[in-house]
């Protein structure tokens, strides 16, 4: 004869007998199962969108002090590394899409009647040099919203 004992439910448990029954492992499978189908795709794109955001933010900081630069010195800078030269900026960060620091940088123009630099009024100074006026990424990928990264 098996011994018996009372369960906290009132109800009787042979002894020896725990666990889970096999239809409570199959809906916990089941759950589990449904659960990894919703976060793997929203997890999958996660690195990329974290990419694009660190060059959402290098891109709006560069083009911030290239204009705080233009505000003090009255002209935009030569090149980027005038900016860390000049203390504007503690490095030229890396573009994280390609990982390197080639960025692609527009130049103002150099024809003075459209915006470009102003001759100087003395005549020995030397010819204004167009600075940098904007600054993309070298990347030739498209974004997740369809758009390519050099075009930002």
């Amino acid at each position: 004869m098996t011994a018996r004992r009372q369960t906290a439910n009132g109800g009787r448990q042979r002894a020896g007998e725990k666990g889970f029954t096999l239809l409570e492992l199959l809906v916990v499978m089941t759950i589990i199962g449904i659960l990894a189908a919703i976060g793997v795709p929203a997890l999958r794109d996660s690195p990329k969108r974290a990419r694009e955001a660190t060059l959402r933010g290098d891109l709006f900081t560069f083009r911030s002090v290239i204009d705080q630069y233009k505000g003090d010195k009255g002209n935009y800078p030569a090149d980027l590394s005038v900016l860390v030269k000049d203390g504007y900026m503690r490095k030229i960060p890396n573009d994280p899409m390609t990982k390197a620091a080639d960025w692609v940088v527009t130049m103002e123009e150099e024809s003075t009647d459209n915006g470009g630099p102003a001759p100087s009024d003395d005549p020995n100074a030397p010819p204004p040099v167009p600075g940098v006026i904007d600054v993309h990424s070298a990347s030739k990928e498209k974004a997740l919203d369809g758009t390519s990264y050099s075009e930002w």
